[in-house]
């Protein structure tokens, strides 16, 4: 089992890896809406927090040799279920062509108030 660490993702804010391989299958943690580089919060619209959760998602799988292209599932958590519109066509755009498995979750409680949380298992090419 290895653990993945890229400085474009944010760095865990608890004891947990940003991803874990094993068997050639990538455990994405939960990614929220924080910039890797700042550490800014970005609490501002869904969809700025939408993309900076798929943008630190698709960085840490680059980092454990992977892609969106890879992803069997994701587990998307919402705070308001009248984002999903918004959220879906921004997670559609961003996996194109490739439809993996997903959950959508309502999550009203998540942290510092974020909309959105995503988290993945994806493969090795």
């Amino acid at each position: 089992m290895d653990s993945i660490h890229t400085s474009d993702a944010p760095e865990p804010g608890g004891h947990y890896s940003q991803a874990v391989v094993h068997d050639g299958l990538i455990f994405v943690s939960g990614q929220l809406p924080i910039h890797p580089h700042t550490g800014k919060k970005e609490t501002g619209p869904v969809e700025l927090q939408a993309e900076l959760v798929l943008a630190n998602l698709r960085a840490i799988l680059e980092a454990a040799g992977s892609g969106l292209d890879r992803v069997l599932k994701t587990t998307v958590y919402i705070q308001d279920m009248r984002h999903w519109d918004t959220v879906n066509r921004i997670y559609a755009d961003r996996f194109g062509a490739h439809r993996p498995a997903r959950a959508v979750v309502p999550a009203p409680g998540l942290h510092h108030g974020f909309l959105i949380e995503m988290e993945a298992v994806a493969c090795r090419p």
